[in-house]
């Protein structure tokens, strides 16, 4: 567990995401794209993923495994966040231009998670 503190950052902030999925889950209901079905159930879901790809990034024998595991996850959620961009009651008060900017930054994050597989 001799990782960068920027890993542990990253995990981190993927436990804390997946926790706020079981305080807030009407939230991220509201922002799941119509056509999905069982949106309680995918945020239940997503929740458990996120907090454990944050716990397993941690260690050495599930780093590698959760870094692909976040790279799809992310790819996943690329359709909430487009439906946020396009549909107002979705978007939760949230600029355009902030939602705009939310579509790179998942590159960037998927990046940022590619880029811990060297270690």
């Amino acid at each position: 567990m001799d990782y960068p503190w920027h890993l542990y950052l990253m995990a981190l902030i993927y436990v804390a995401a997946g926790t706020m999925h079981f305080v807030k889950p009407k939230m991220y209901m509201r922002i799941l794209p119509g056509y999905l079905p069982g949106h309680k159930l995918l945020v239940i879901i997503s929740g458990i993923a996120e907090i454990s790809i944050g716990f397993a990034l941690c260690f050495a024998t599930t780093k590698n495994m959760a870094i692909y595991a976040v790279i799809l996850m992310l790819t996943f959620f690329l359709p909430a966040h487009f439906h946020m961009l396009l549909n107002k009651k979705a978007s939760m008060g949230i600029s355009r231009r902030l939602l705009i900017a939310r579509i790179p930054l998942q590159f960037a994050l998927m990046f940022w998670a590619y880029w811990y597989l060297r270690y």
